[in-house]
């Protein structure tokens, strides 16, 4: 038996399924790894639940009831199933959950729609996963992600990271829209007030350090500080809520969601009601198929791109790129995304996706999808602690988005701010999302406004075949109350 042979015959099957020695790892660099990721991404645990109850549905009906531990349970549990998923069947180190700027565009953005219905809105989730899955069986993902101009995705990013950075200072308290003039204010009447609105400033504060001296976690860490300073101001101050029964304001210093105070019970037996509660094509009776077409491919514009710089950027990070820089086992790393974004929605907890934040992992030595494999047992032990998440006030969790925010605008480098052409969509784009509270508007006359500025500078010809189908679904969109009217609908 040959050196080579015998070193091979002795390897424990772990290494072999995951190839570890052969990416240059091993179970240690790798568990190291799968640890680091899921400190940094765990914060989406205490995000998400925050999000998707931000706002009732147009039935007033707030997801799971407003019940914070439920969906942080089920958030936790779909992490886990489909992180591990992309370990065992990708081999590759990434962490999946529900992605950020994708739960805030179902819950602004469709939920809130009139007719629709948390179920209604999962299931157009459910559908534009299944539509990505299909895509990628038949090549015709790349063919999409060619269409559209790369500066224009970088600008959807940035819009993105803008609106997450607005959600965050409104529901902080930080942002505020006064009775009168002018739209919002900064605090209240212009000044920074009240305990909660500290919490906020030195949660900020703290993931900012975090981040400057490079440790890793920063973001998790900053809400737990914050988190367990505002358990503590509330307990000796009884500094109470905003709202009454009612939900009239009556104490505009108080805390803008839950009130923190450690929970009765630490650990619990996780409640996954919230599976299988979606509607698949309801949301086609209540708004209408165009109105569905164009939202499901806001979804996929928002989930396509992402997934496909994760990955690449996270096997930049490990060397794990190939000559024509394609990670290994590409299309079954897209499948699985695939499947993840179908799994968010069918659990009611929004799209699931890849974490860039899985880079942390590579960084800490992680190569192979033992990682991903780690880091999804540690989401499922996490399910089994979401009622410390009711501990989380706004106000201490806040402060990760405009972190992310910040994170995302920094792609706006990437736009050739001098190129008419492309600048002023990119620009249509960035400011819209947050100023009219919607990233489908803002993608829509992105789009919009790069296919007009093409055709009156005569290149139409250069412009994809597929940009002017999507242009033409947009404007539709736009204009949809004024030809329904026009047509007695």
């Amino acid at each position: 038996m040959s050196v080579t042979a015998e070193k091979a015959s002795n390897e424990s099957g772990l290494h072999r399924y995951f190839r570890i020695r052969e990416r240059g790892s091993s179970v240690g660099a790798e568990v190291r790894g799968g640890i680091a990721t899921f400190f940094t991404m765990a914060y989406i645990v205490v995000l998400n639940p925050l999000i998707l109850t931000s706002v009732p549905d147009s039935t007033g009906e707030f997801l799971a009831g407003g019940d914070i531990a439920v969906i942080a349970a089920t958030t936790a549990l779909v992490a886990g199933v489909l992180t591990i998923l992309m370990g065992v069947v990708a081999n590759y180190p990434l962490g999946l959950a529900a992605g950020l700027g994708l739960n805030a565009v179902v819950t602004f953005g469709i939920a809130g729609l009139p007719g629709m219905t948390w179920a209604d809105a999962m299931g157009l989730v459910v559908l534009e996963g299944l539509i990505i899955l299909v895509l990628v069986l038949t090549g015709f993902r790349e063919a999409v992600f060619r269409a559209v101009p790369t500066q224009l995705k970088m600008a959807i990013s940035v819009g993105i990271g803008l609106f997450i950075t607005i959600v965050g200072l409104v529901n902080a308290g930080i942002v505020r829209k006064p009775a009168g003039a002018p739209p919002v204010e900064l605090g209240i009447a212009g000044s920074l007030a009240g305990w909660p609105t500290l919490v906020f400033v030195l949660g900020l504060c703290t993931i900012l350090v975090l981040q400057a001296r490079k440790i890793r976690g920063a973001i998790l860490y900053g809400i737990i500080g914050a988190t367990l300073l505002a358990v503590i101001l509330e307990s000796t101050l009884n500094i109470g809520g905003q709202t009454n029964a009612e939900g009239e304001v009556t104490n505009p210093t108080g805390w803008g969601l839950s009130i923190p105070a450690v929970p009765d019970q630490w650990l619990t037996l996780p409640n996954f009601g919230l599976l299988g509660e979606f509607n698949l094509l309801g949301s086609i009776e209540r708004i209408g198929i165009v109105t569905v077409i164009l939202l499901v491919f806001s979804l996929m514009l928002a989930d396509f791109f992402d997934t496909m710089g994760t990955m690449v950027a996270v096997g930049a990070e490990g060397d794990l790129l190939d000559e024509e820089g394609n990670p290994p086992n590409t299309r079954r790393i897209l499948i699985v995304d695939s499947i993840a974004a179908a799994a968010g929605g069918a659990a009611s907890v929004s799209s699931n996706t890849s974490y860039i934040e899985s880079a942390t992992g590579v960084g800490e030595g992680a190569r192979t999808g033992l990682a991903s494999v780690v880091t999804g047992c540690l989401f499922l032990l996490a399910t089994f602690f979401s009622p410390l998440v009711t501990m989380v006030p706004y106000e201490a969790a806040t402060p990760a988005l405009v972190v992310v925010g910040y994170l995302m605008m920094r792609q706006v480098k990437e736009i050739s701010w001098d190129d008419l052409e492309i600048a002023f969509p990119a620009f249509l784009t960035i400011v819209l999302m947050p100023f009219t509270y919607s990233i489908t508007a803002g993608i829509g006359a992105g789009f919009l406004g790069f296919v007009f500025l093409k055709l009156v500078r005569g290149k139409a010809s250069t412009v994809h075949p597929l940009m002017w189908f999507i242009a033409v679904l947009f404007l539709i969109y736009f204009t949809l109350e004024p030809i329904r009217e026009l047509l007695g609908a």
